[in-house]
């Protein structure tokens, strides 16, 4: 598969997911096989301001071996402008946003409220398209609400102006991340457009992105929140897809979340890093003994010592066999 002329080697990249998908994050996902991994979500206009906050997000992607930084907005100038700017910043594909769900991105019109403008669709695309040498992909949903499915329109448009690659999360807005997963929308949207489709919706295993590309035809699936406290999912969804076992002790898991809490140490500062490190560690304690006790210990993190700590504790109520 490829992107414009990048080449894509994997069957599944990490998907955007702001205030998770961080640097740190991103990183260990790739050395674990991920595709490729999409930057948080940036506003176009912070950017444009030089906004600090968001050129820091920027900025943490351009060390990628395929940087792509994620814009959202809803002003078709600022938006090719923010796509220049991390073009000549060094990314290699610039991802619009059209599908986040969050109240205050779709208060601007941006994120998921540019399903219900085609138009606007249409002027977005083709300014961004033409601001950049580098190609333009697009995350969006299947609509607005169950009576409101235009994803199929909203591709045909994307293509018609350029865009290289669509992603499509299997729900509506409405939905947010409930349940279910459209994947018949996904397949239209395939069998409709030319360019590399990608999957995104309730991926969290080798088996499941199988049946996902079964499902839909697409070129791609894209996993989120599988990969929190679990970015070694890639390395199973590699070895599942060619046919291999992946194993990995309770050690080794741990282990890398040592190594996640230093690159956000190193990242984001200690203060910063501690802080969002609590969520973090929770999430790698899934499917523990004592579980419950060792989340609670997470909520009051505050150094490394504190992270060794219950890591320690951990281990020793579920030592590998």
């Amino acid at each position: 598969m490829k992107i414009g002329n990048i080449v894509i080697e994997n069957p599944a990249s990490l998907a955007p997911m702001a205030g998770v998908a961080d640097r740190a994050l991103r990183e260990l996902c790739i050395d674990c096989g991920a595709a490729f991994a999409v930057g948080e979500l940036t506003s176009s206009k912070g950017i444009t301001l030089h906004d600090n906050k968001s050129l820091e997000l920027i900025r943490g992607t351009l060390d990628e071996k395929i940087s792509v930084p994620q814009i959202f907005g809803a002003d078709p100038e600022t938006m090719a402008l923010a796509a220049k700017i991390c073009e000549d910043g060094g990314a290699d594909i610039i991802d619009i946003n059209m599908g986040c769900p969050a109240p205050k991105v779709m208060a601007g019109g941006g994120g998921s409220a540019l399903m219900g403008d085609e138009e606007l669709v249409r002027k977005i695309t083709f300014s961004v398209v033409n601001a950049v040498k580098i190609p333009v992909t697009v995350k969006m949903r299947t609509g607005i609400d169950s009576e409101h499915i235009n994803a199929v329109n909203i591709a045909k448009i994307c293509e018609q102006n350029g865009i290289s690659a669509i992603t499509v999360h299997g729900r509506t807005r409405k939905q947010m991340y409930a349940p279910p997963v459209d994947y018949k929308t996904i397949a239209d949207v395939k069998k409709a457009v030319k360019i590399p489709v990608i999957a995104n919706g309730d991926a969290a295993s080798g088996r499941d992105v199988k049946m996902i590309k079964d499902l839909t035809g697409t070129d791609l699936v894209a996993v989120g929140r599988a990969a929190m406290g679990n970015p070694f999912v890639f390395s199973e969804i590699n070895a599942y897809l060619s046919g291999k076992e992946f194993k990995i002790t309770n050690e080794e898991k741990l282990n890398v979340l040592k190594k996640q809490a230093k690159l956000m140490e190193e990242y984001k500062g200690k203060k910063s890093a501690y802080l969002e490190a609590r969520k973090h560690a929770a999430w790698y304690m899934k499917g523990l003994k004592n579980a419950a006790e060792l989340r609670r210990m997470c909520s009051s993190i505050n150094c490394y010592d504190d992270l060794l700590f219950i890591i320690e504790k951990a281990l020793e109520e579920n030592p590998d066999m």
